[in-house]
């Protein structure tokens, strides 16, 4: 990790005044996320209760987890189609405004087709893919309103803009169970819907105000040509051992795609596309240098930088793994627990889906007691709280909220009487994960991005979170084996809480590579001159 002396050195001192356009965006970015997290939040419990009545009551929560997971890969995949269109052709700001439209498309769907399991399902498709591509490029269109004579307000921003995101996210979580509950999934997925759509209009009135990064021009020195050139290339009296790791990712992802009949269209395309990126990229990195002379050294050198942040990227996909599992397996775990809670002698119900509003409201009091309380006090104390520090540390405490939900699942299994607020727990340490990790990675993702690969860097990010939705299936899928029930009844404990122990473990081990590789990694500053 970079010490603390040459990080202070590198940072810049400016004094540049906040952008005006930044409200525009962070308005839109409340109001849709209202809009996203509204429908998200409502989605498993709407699942269960009412459009996946056909399938057996046993099976109902687990097929409502697989339709979850599933569309929250779409939502996290599409942003590489989103990246590219508006790196390459269209630029962020109108890539951002159609895709807005089709988002509104979708919501209307679901609104209107409750019943209808096909409309319902297309409406989440529109969702995902329109969600899905705008979500790489609001972020880094914030980055962009931004250069070296400013850049140290862009922290200040990221923190208000993961702030808005949480209270739009707060009030989604109040609100729309409650609405489902009493008006009927209808209104409950109709109000998000609008809220999107005020979104949409609030970043439309902003058209004239913002900077507006063109898209890079054809580049023969790009990204991709590099790569190309680092696996194909032949050196004398050498072979080409990354020719043949990237031909074995080429194989690997049609035989996922082959699968596609049984796994799916999404689940086969996101493993297809995991492996032939790590593939390749292991493949370029073997054989980079052999780019050089055929492209210049600062292509070459841009290419090795993109190649080690996406090695930071697959160790955070664990994280994303346990996390996204909080709006689908821990409120399967809160429909089991006991939902009267008394607070300061008042005695009230919750309703399980309610309890999401926790996280956005501990990311709006945790982000800003970090800033002002626990980072300067671990300054004085000598342990820098950098990017990489913060988000390993994020890892480890997704790690300890797993094994506290997995305690309280033991105890359910046991026929204990177990109440919904000692979920405030698991909430608090997987919360406090979740803003050392997600609220720091975009800030990492963006300076770390060469120019012309911040969309696509972006995407490259959240496409971490499908990888971490795919982990989920993948263990979902391995529990139905026989041979795995067996062991786990020899364990000692139910099919759920083995699961939850496994998935702090699996995050456990992640944060220690995270860790040991930061110590490796050099920061670089990619921000506008």
């Amino acid at each position: 990790m970079t010490s603390p002396v040459s990080e202070a050195k590198s940072e810049v001192k400016s004094s540049g005044r906040m952008p005006r356009q930044i409200p525009y965006i962070i308005a839109n970015e409340g109001c849709e996320r209202f809009s996203f997290y509204g429908m998200r939040n409502i989605l498993t419990p709407f699942l269960i209760s009412t459009l996946l009545l056909f399938v057996a009551q046993d099976q109902r929560a687990s097929e409502a987890k697989h339709v979850f997971h599933t569309f929250m890969m779409g939502v996290y995949f599409f942003p590489l189609l989103g990246g590219w269109l508006a790196d390459r052709y269209y630029g962020k700001y109108n890539t951002i405004f159609w895709f807005s439209l089709v988002y509104c498309a979708g919501h209307a769907c679901l609104a209107i087709f409750e019943h209808s399991v096909n409309g319902f399902y297309f409406g989440l498709f529109l969702i995902a893919f329109g969600s899905g591509g705008i979500k790489p490029l609001v972020a880094s269109f914030v980055g962009d309103q931004f250069d070296k004579t400013n850049k140290d307000k862009a922290k200040i921003v990221f923190d208000a803009f993961y702030w808005i995101i949480n209270f739009g996210s707060f009030f989604a979580s109040l609100l729309m169970p409650v609405l489902l509950r009493d008006y009927g999934p209808s209104v409950a997925f109709g109000v998000p819907g609008i809220l999107m759509f005020i979104a949409t209009m609030v970043l439309w009135s902003g058209k004239k105000k913002y900077v507006h990064v063109p898209p890079a021009p054809a580049n023969p020195h790009s990204f991709l040509h590099v790569v190309r050139t680092a696996v194909l290339a032949t050196q004398p009296g050498a072979g080409r051992p990354g020719l043949f790791v990237a031909a074995a990712g080429v194989l690997g992802a049609l035989a996922a795609l082959a699968m596609t009949p049984s796994w799916g269209f999404v689940i086969a395309a996101c493993t297809a596309l995991v492996l032939l990126l790590a593939c390749v990229g292991i493949g370029a990195s073997m054989q980079l240098d052999r780019a050089r002379g055929i492209h210049p050294d600062d292509a070459v050198d841009g290419v090795r930088a993109v190649l080690r942040i996406l090695i930071v990227f697959g160790l955070v996909t664990p994280f994303w793994s346990l996390f996204d599992q909080k709006a689908s397996t821990w409120i399967v775990q809160a429909n089991t627990m006991s939902t009267e809670v008394s607070l300061l002698g008042w005695t009230f119900e919750v309703i399980p889906a309610q309890m999401q509003a926790l996280n956005p409201l501990l990311v709006m009091l945790l982000i800003p007691f970090n800033n002002l309380v626990l980072f300067p006090l671990l300054n004085r104390m000598g342990l820098v709280p950098t990017a990489l520090r913060r988000m390993t540390a994020g890892i480890a405490f997704s790690a300890l909220a797993w094994i506290v939900v997995g305690n309280l699942q033991v105890q359910l299994d046991a026929g204990d009487t177990v109440s919904i607020a000692w979920q405030i727990l698991p909430y608090a340490l997987l919360t406090l994960g979740e803003v050392l990790v997600s609220a720091t990675g975009l800030e990492f993702a963006y300076s770390q991005a060469p120019a012309s690969m911040k969309g696509v860097i972006m995407a490259l990010w959240y496409l971490a979170v499908t990888v971490g939705n795919l982990w989920v299936l993948i263990v979902n899928a391995g529990v139905k084996n026989e041979a795995v029930i067996a062991h786990i009844e020899n364990s000692g404990v139910g099919v759920i809480a083995f699961q939850m122990y496994f998935f702090a473990a699996f995050a456990l081990l992640a944060a220690l590579a995270f860790g040991l590789y930061a110590k490796r990694y050099k920061m670089v500053d990619h921000y506008r001159a």
